[in-house]
């Protein structure tokens, strides 16, 4: 190549270098704008409130939490989350109104988000259900402590939910009541995800006229049970036939990307610890799919409120609903919210709200005035 057609070749690649670091730049800088807006939206400002995040030992490591709130007399809300590994303060911006009535405290549990992020994979032999139980125990006990509580409230999302009934039911001597969204009872929870995945299935086949996924399909539909090679013909036929996947969009004043206080490193381990505690806590071989809550008896000694989407397909109410039924306690309610999904307390955080605050609270703390208009439920 000729000099001068080299050299043009160079200053063209450092012009296109110079480009794409600029541009970076500018967007490196737009979110740090928008989060600094969004810390101004977010800010608790009450001279009783409660903003905070910290690392707390359990279990001999550290973990991380996140306390918000209004007012310190406000009873403790901890949000256990799902995923397993789904962190949920990147999208948690909805639930700045619950900071009105509750202390809404979230955590990193072991394995999951900042928490991975300060332990890396060194915990892989203690991600277990009975560790994590205690873990939960652990952080109920030292929240009591730390806001100066006789007891807290447990809401538990999808596999939140399954950990959060363990939590519960070793201690209840430490909570008001338990909240489950997104039951999760055990391995019939997933079968009866599975058989409604193939009754989806089938309806797609039939509107496309498509005979060879009706033909694959029938004997499944027949006897559902989620064998690899049933799941194996599954999946290639929700490729083919586009079945939608469970998405949900959080709603609340903050996107995601630009929510304060959380960095692109905070992203990278969020991801990072959903794919690490996915190894040990999902699948077929998981505690989820390999035990059942029933085994844990059947007696509460705690309040027991389900808030469930009728239009859930990750986790349908339908064998919550009887385990529900099945249960004894001193108070405990079904409360099915029409056309949800399984992400309520992300994508309809008013309703989820309303319920709390209706059905919740009142456990915890005598009803106190309304202080201005709440979301309309759409719940009976």
């Amino acid at each position: 190549m000729p000099r001068k057609a080299a050299k043009l070749v160079g200053l063209s690649v450092l012009g296109i270098a110079a480009v794409l670091i600029a541009a970076a730049a500018a967007g490196l800088g737009y979110r740090a704008w928008r989060q600094q807006v969004a810390a101004e939206i977010l800010a608790i400002r009450s001279p009783n409130g409660v903003q905070e995040g910290r690392y707390v030992v359990l279990g001999g490591i550290q973990q991380w939490i996140q306390i918000r709130g209004e007012d310190r007399g406000n009873p403790v809300l901890l949000f256990v989350h799902g995923g397993p590994g789904s962190s949920t303060l990147p999208i948690s911006s909805g639930w700045r109104p619950w900071e009105k009535y509750f202390t809404v405290v979230q955590w990193d549990q072991r394995g999951a988000g900042r928490t991975y992020g300060m332990t890396g994979d060194t915990v892989a032999p203690t991600m277990t259900l009975e560790r994590m139980t205690q873990d939960g125990v652990e952080l109920a006990d030292y929240l009591r402590r730390h806001l100066r509580k006789d007891r807290i409230i447990l809401v538990g999302h999808s596999w939140g939910s399954f950990l959060g009934v363990h939590i519960v039911k070793q201690r209840p001597d430490l909570f008001y009541a338990y909240v489950g969204t997104g039951q999760v009872v055990g391995r019939a929870t997933f079968e009866k995800a599975f058989e409604n995945t193939i009754a989806r299935l089938q309806a797609l086949a039939q509107s496309a006229n498509n005979r060879e996924a009706l033909a694959e399909l029938a004997p499944i539909a027949a006897n559902p049970v989620a064998n690899p090679d049933n799941r194996l013909v599954a999946d290639r036929w929700s490729k083919a036939l586009a079945l939608p996947p469970d998405a949900f969009r959080p709603a609340g004043p903050v996107p995601p990307l630009f929510m304060p206080d959380f960095s692109l490193l905070d992203w990278y381990n969020r991801r990072s610890g959903t794919a690490f505690s996915a190894k040990y806590l999902r699948g077929r071989v998981s505690p989820m799919f390999q035990r059942d809550l029933v085994a844990l008896g059947l007696e509460f000694r705690v309040p027991v409120i389900l808030i469930e989407g009728d239009a859930d397909d990750i986790t349908p109410s339908g064998p919550a609903e009887q385990y529900l039924k099945q249960i004894t306690a001193p108070h405990k309610e079904f409360v099915p919210v029409r056309g949800a999904g399984h992400f309520i307390p992300f994508d309809r955080p008013d309703q989820f709200l309303d319920e709390l605050v209706a059905r919740v609270r009142p456990l915890a703390n005598p009803p106190v005035a309304e202080a201005g208009p709440m979301a309309t439920s759409a719940t009976p």
